[in-house]
């Protein structure tokens, strides 16, 4: 069966029920329907007492056309924690609508490792995707008005650092020109759109611990410059207040729950590759108060999500993971080890030995943090017992144990030899976690740091403008912020054809944008884009309702 072939057949629990069973009461939950519920910041705020359960986050090796299954790993590994009798709970990102009409598709886990309602999740869910284009747009609003009203904050229309979003995939906003149609339109002027996950706003939203942080926050967006280079804020055309009003009602997590009728949060999404790629604040620490355990997921390679969630996320909101679990699987293992996708059905055990140096990277780069590792391998039916052994065999080198992992067939059964691991992993205490770098090293300092500790890169390369607008963020008072590197998913390097680990190269940082209000830099390396096009052949050509009134082509 496809998999919302078995969402559809599995028996769906009232939301009600899944809250009772972490003691939220009816007052407290605000429903959609009677599936998925959003968790009141009033109740959340009553549990700030609490101790927090255990902080479990799940990566994974450089991504490939072959799959890796992190989602589908985080609900599965979920559903085997509570098989094996501990009260656990998992914090996922909210899909893009880009993807999903795009080239990804859905991002509700797969097989019988599912969040559900899975076509909700895919398909506007709770609105909060509307609700941060809505804000981040009025933003945009304001200040083009404020300058057609006189503009007393003195913006130059040169330097209007604020971009438009939308949460689709469409290459032709990469660059427009706005205001034209004379003069009752106000001043044109070069301007451009983002999608919505690449927001500044998007990465507020899940960065914020309450109402009043999230507002805060907002003050602090950097939406241009005078003619004499002086930063403007949203607070200059009068804009966090409205915009936090949008957000008020969003801010709250929404709880689901898995095919097992485990709870489970979805709140946030940033991209991985152009932001930050974690799930929100407020979803996983309220996650923490109410389980044992919480299983939360970064998006893309440990290169990119990990390294963000560690540096980032954690050292925002004061978190510390007590386990990490990094996902592989024998497919994406042989195409990093140099074979086609055409012939991955095939058994090549030294292919899989030759890739499993981006296993290895990975491992290394993790454990630099001071954190246990345990290695997932996601198994195809395909997958023969001499892979799976050669896997085990590179990561017992490392130190690391590696489990076969069955859920996408067997759900939470698949996973219980590797819940007990993890498990295990987090109550030994052997966490010891910290930063890859301190606060207060310089800008260009830290992004050397990720280029050459995580990337393995020689070194990072900028032209004398980036290194200018580098100098001018540290000279100017943002020099304490974490980085926030814009690459490609698919390489260590910024060239996404060179598999594996590879090494004697080069990171070129392109610009700089600050994201003051989130709290960190974004540095752009190399040919990334900010608003992703749609393929030759969309997943949205696929997409319609059937004679029976259900959607199909989303998986």
């Amino acid at each position: 069966m496809s998999d919302i072939e078995i969402a559809r057949k599995a028996t769906i629990k009232p939301i009600g029920e899944i809250a009772d069973r972490l003691g939220i009461p009816n007052d407290a939950l605000a429903p959609f329907g009677h599936t998925k519920a959003k968790v009141s910041l009033d109740y959340i705020d009553s549990l700030k007492d609490k101790s927090d359960g255990k902080l479990i986050l799940v990566t994974a090796i450089t991504p490939t056309p072959a799959g890796e299954g992190k989602t589908t790993t985080s609900v599965g590994l979920t559903d085997g924690l509570n098989k094996v009798g501990k009260n656990a709970m998992v914090c996922l990102r909210e899909p893009s609508l880009g993807p999903c009409f795009g080239m990804k598709g859905g991002a509700a886990g797969g097989g019988h490792a599912q969040v559900i309602p899975m076509e909700d999740i895919n398909l506007h869910f709770t609105g909060d995707f509307h609700a941060i284009t809505s804000a981040h747009s009025l933003l945009s609003a304001l200040i083009d008005n404020h300058i057609y009203w006189g503009n007393e904050a003195g913006i130059d229309t040169r330097r209007v650092a604020w971009r438009r979003v939308v949460d689709m995939n469409d290459r032709s906003l990469r660059q427009i020109t706005s205001s034209l149609g004379g003069v009752s339109n106000g001043f044109a002027r070069e301007d451009g759109f983002d999608i919505t996950v690449a927001s500044e706003v998007m990465a507020i939203f899940c960065l914020s611990k309450n109402l009043e942080d999230l507002q805060n926050r907002l003050s602090k967006i950097v939406i241009g410059y005078t003619r004499d280079r002086k930063p403007v804020t949203a607070d200059a055309v009068s804009a966090p207040g409205p915009m936090t009003v949008l957000l008020k009602d969003a801010l709250a997590p929404n709880l689901v729950q898995t095919l097992e009728h485990n709870p489970a949060f979805i709140h946030g999404g940033p991209f991985a590759n152009i932001a930050h790629g974690c799930n929100s604040v407020i979803a996983t620490k309220t996650a923490l108060k109410m389980a044992d355990y919480v299983v939360t997921e970064a998006g893309f390679g440990a290169d990119l999500g990990a390294e963000k969630f560690l540096d980032i996320k954690c050292r925002s909101a004061g978190l510390a993971p007590d386990a990490v679990v990094i996902v592989a699987t024998v497919r994406a293992l042989k195409m990093h080890g140099g074979v086609g996708k055409d012939d991955l059905g095939n058994e090549n055990v030294q292919a899989v030995k030759d890739g499993c140096v981006n296993l290895q990277r990975h491992v290394e780069n993790v454990k630099s943090f001071g954190v246990p590792v345990v290695v997932a391998i996601n198994r195809f039916s395909a997958d023969t017992d001499a892979e799976m052994a050669a896997v085990r065999e590179v990561a017992d080198s490392l130190g690391v144990k590696a489990i076969d992992a069955t859920h996408w067939a067997d759900g939470g059964n698949g996973t219980t030899e590797l819940a007990e691991h993890v498990a295990n992993l987090a109550d030994s205490g052997e966490s010891n976690f910290d930063h890859l770098y301190p606060s207060e090293m310089p800008l260009w300092e830290k992004i050397e740091t990720i280029a050459t500790k995580i990337y393995r890169a020689d070194g990072i390369t900028a032209d004398q403008k980036t290194k200018n607008q580098i100098k001018d963020l540290q000279d100017g008072g943002f020099g304490n912020l974490p980085i926030c590197i814009a690459k490609t998913q698919y390489s260590f390097s910024d060239d996404p054809s060179k598999k594996g680990a590879p090494v004697g190269h080069t990171l070129p940082v392109r610009e700089v944008r600050l994201s003051a209000g989130a709290g960190f830099i974004v540095a752009v390396c190399g040919d990334i884009m900010t608003m992703p096009g749609l393929p030759r052949v969309p997943a949205a050509n696929s997409i319609r309702i059937n004679d029976a009134g259900q959607v199909e082509g989303l998986f």
